[in-house]
């Protein structure tokens, strides 16, 4: 079996071919899939999708780039969505100071707020990070006791103490496999193998070999498969653990 622990299956990229999408992953290996919510919208999106769809598992959050638009009515209608059962996770959460959509406070308030639902909830936190490292392993680290995952981890082996020392997962995506990003590989190397994730980002980050092409679950299996080939281990080990581990931090069936 192989998870793929971050799809943005809403996406108007799938909207001619979802149902193909799908079925592709399957045939690929990936049955379960957890479909990430980014807004309000989207994530009201994602339980729609998930419904009735086996091995498809929502979450609900604000994506740092819409952390601007974070209004106590839409934090308190995210909220309502986390706290359903079929929400195995709060987020995608975060820092991103690259693109700088919202305001840097705007951000840093909206991922505390999600943080601290994640431990109130007792639910895994999901947290994007993108040129904001110092600030986020600080945040991390005034929430003590917060389940969760560093998605599409892009950094190096040096900056994995904070998120290790935290509790969390690291996930890998696509970004492992560009053959310029020797940095990323080494830390797929690091991290312990109880802690290490797989992921697309779908429909962004297509792996090397699809680059320019849009991102599904499928190719999940190219991100395994590299990271496998880099940690020198079986492909087909690499799919059990991982999925293990996600249905350990998400409490998949």
């Amino acid at each position: 079996m192989i998870t793929d622990t971050h799809a943005h299956l809403f996406w108007k990229d799938f909207d001619e071919d979802r149902a193909d999408v799908l079925a592709r992953a399957r045939s690929a290996g990936v049955e379960r899939m957890v479909v990430v919510g980014t807004d309000l919208t989207t994530s009201r999106a994602c339980f729609e999708l998930c419904a009735g769809e086996v091995g498809l598992y929502p979450t609900a959050g604000v994506h740092p780039h819409d952390a601007h638009g974070a209004d106590a009515a839409t934090l308190a209608a995210i909220e309502e969505l986390c706290r359903r059962d079929d929400c195995v996770a709060v987020g995608e959460t975060g820092l991103d100071y690259f693109k700088e959509w919202s305001p840097r406070v705007e951000q840093r308030r909206a991922f505390r707020w999600h943080l601290d639902l994640a431990r109130k909830l007792d639910k895994p936190a999901i947290v994007h990070c993108r040129d904001a490292h110092r600030d986020t392993s600080e945040l991390l680290a005034e929430v003590p006791g917060v389940r969760g995952v560093m998605h599409c981890y892009t950094m190096g082996a040096a900056e994995l103490a904070p998120y290790l020392a935290a509790g969390l997962y690291v996930s890998f995506s696509g970004v492992v496999t560009f053959p310029k990003n020797e940095d990323n590989r080494a830390a797929a190397r690091e991290v312990p193998l109880d802690r290490l994730l797989v992921e697309t980002d779908c429909p962004f980050l297509a792996p090397q070999g699809q680059r320019g092409k849009r991102n599904e679950p499928a190719h999940v299996r190219l991100v395994l498969e590299h990271v496998a080939a880099v940690r020198g281990i079986d492909v087909d080990e690499l799919a059990d653990v991982t999925s293990a581990n996600a249905a350990r931090l998400f409490g998949l069936a």
